[in-house]
């Protein structure tokens, strides 16, 4: 096997085990294992384990970043802008990583989930100095949409819209099970987004 292969492999294969397994109880020895490949693979082509999550998560930020820049920019040209074009902007690029891979969206925002629930500090610290731009101009239109609210607001209120989101995308099958269920209706990913907005939107314009 080449060494890109056998890169290509131990990331598939490491994002496979820190969605279901979490960051934390995934071992390099049980990804080693489970790619059938040495210690040694792992080492010379990420280093450490820090490094390989990074680099698992940035296949997917790679893609989508550049994307929700655009988007925004081209918001921004607009004399006013509003909450729901902003959520809006963010939401089309992430559907768009169903084109890096199947389940791309759900994939990624399950990485996202591990991140916060494992504490991985890394990472944050990782997105933060290679999507800055991106970060900021993002912050800067929210603020632009909803300049009433404050700062201290704005963090609890976004960081909590994250959660509900990644709730809602990682658990879609058992809400289009619902949905059938009690509402007769079934619904894709798209559709649960779609429902989704309309509350968001109505969390992150609430004042304290």
């Amino acid at each position: 096997m080449s060494k890109a292969n056998t890169k290509e492999k131990v990331l598939d294969i490491a994002e496979l085990l820190f969605i279901s397994n979490g960051y934390k109880n995934t071992s390099l020895r049980k990804i080693t294992s489970k790619a059938n490949v040495n210690l040694a693979a792992v080492n010379y082509h990420f280093g450490d384990k820090k490094t390989l999550i990074e680099q698992v998560l940035d296949k997917y930020l790679s893609q989508l970043m550049p994307l929700i820049s655009k988007q925004l920019l081209v918001l921004n040209k607009q004399e006013s802008i509003s909450v729901r074009e902003v959520l809006i902007a963010v939401q089309q690029p992430l559907f768009e990583l169903e084109n890096v891979r199947e389940n791309g969206t759900f994939r990624f925002l399950s990485l996202i989930a591990s991140g916060y629930k494992d504490v991985q500090g890394h990472l944050k610290r990782f997105i933060v100095k290679h999507y800055q731009e991106t970060l900021a101009l993002f912050m800067d239109s929210i603020s632009r949409a909803n300049p009433k609210v404050n700062k201290e607001t704005l963090f609890w209120q976004l960081h909590f819209s994250l959660g509900a989101f990644v709730f809602a995308v990682s658990s879609k099958e058992a809400l289009s099970s619902l949905s059938l269920n009690n509402l007769n209706k079934k619904v894709d990913s798209a559709g649960i987004v779609e429902q989704l907005i309309p509350y968001l939107e109505a969390a992150i314009q609430a004042e304290k």
